[in-house]
């Protein structure tokens, strides 16, 4: 792998719609200190025209963090990331590979891997607006546009705007036919066309996305690209995770034990049931955090039946966390999934 000409994140964690809030960020951060974070994709609409403070604010522990901006009109996307930079994010990323069928209706996401020229506009107009990196999430290709010189014109034209960081989820998108869940998996992906991408543009960073389970493909991806972004399996099963500070940030620190996350993940429970916030929506994102642990089932259910009707008050929400950790046997320092 050919070095980039500036520092980029060797692991992330994709943003991904109605997962990654701010609650699953706070919570993915006290496994990891290090990886990148990103929100679910925020369309231009809502962050011009909605709730800001309830879709754009953060934690300051969720740095570094990056927002994920949903759209296609130059004007509106610059004026979406100067707002985001006021907000404090360290990145904008624009989406270009969501498939959903709202994303279709208001042509963008995904669609503009067919209309490079104005994701190019997009950027050149976001970079003016911010000074912060303006980069671009996409496909390969969608529908049956060729696979290679697709994904190389739409890389060189959006470089020429100034993006150095592409991040590749490495399957096509089909619009028509798949569903937008049926888009993350039926389509092959194409791990070698991003390898060949780097190794064609070794002035660009360029990080890879697409079904990545363990740390050890995540290791043997970085020999071909800058970064590598987990996706479902950080969300699913977040403990994966907990060895990322040590191998590939350099931390000496030993792992966190998911006893020890659900310890630190407390305060912040109880400082959010008190600001207003239905605990469930706070649970919801920590279903995963035992998965292959005795007890995982028991701490999955008690949860899951438990925190949907809680009605209590900050102390009590605390409770009910201790109280479902405790019915899991104390784990070791080891990390299954490595």
């Amino acid at each position: 792998m050919n070095a980039t000409p500036f520092d980029i994140t060797p692991v992330s964690v994709a943003p991904m719609m109605d997962w990654t809030d701010r609650h699953e960020r706070f919570f993915l951060r006290q496994i990891s200190r290090r990886a990148r974070l990103y929100t679910e994709m925020i369309t231009t609409g809502a962050i011009l025209h909605g709730d800001r403070a309830r879709l754009l604010r953060f934690n300051p522990d969720e740095h570094p963090v990056a927002l994920q901006i949903g759209g296609a009109d130059p004007v509106a996307l610059a004026e979406s990331a100067r707002i985001g930079a006021d907000f404090g994010y360290d990145e904008i990323n624009l989406n270009i590979g969501c498939p959903s069928d709202r994303v279709q209706s208001g042509d963008f996401g995904a669609c503009l891997m067919a209309k490079p020229d104005v994701v190019a506009r997009a950027v050149e107009a976001m970079g003016a607006a911010v000074d912060l990196p303006v980069t671009v999430k996409h496909r390969i290709a969608i529908d049956d546009q060729d696979e290679w010189p697709t994904l190389t014109g739409f890389v060189e034209t959006v470089a020429n705007a100034g993006c150095r960081h592409f991040i590749v989820h490495a399957r096509k998108a089909w619009l028509t036919g798949l569903s937008a869940k049926e888009n993350r998996e039926v389509p092959p992906l194409r791990y070698e066309l991003v390898h060949r991408l780097k190794q064609e543009m070794p002035a660009l960073a360029i990080s890879i996305n697409g079904g990545f389970t363990t740390l050890d493909a995540t290791a043997a991806q970085l020999d071909h690209v800058d970064g590598v972004m987990i996706g479902r399996e950080a969300y699913q099963n977040p403990y994966v995770m907990a060895e990322v500070d040590r191998r590939f940030f350099g931390e000496t620190a030993a792992a966190s034990t998911r006893h020890d996350i659900v310890d630190r993940l407390c305060p912040y429970v109880e400082q959010s049931v008190a600001d207003g916030v239905p605990l469930k929506s706070i649970t919801r994102h920590v279903l995963g955090l035992f998965n292959g642990q005795p007890g995982a089932c028991a701490w999955r259910r008690y949860l899951s039946e438990n925190a949907p009707r809680f009605d209590g008050g900050p102390g009590d929400a605390v409770a009910l966390l201790q109280n479902a950790a405790a019915l899991v046997a104390e784990d070791d320092r080891s990390v299954a999934a490595a």
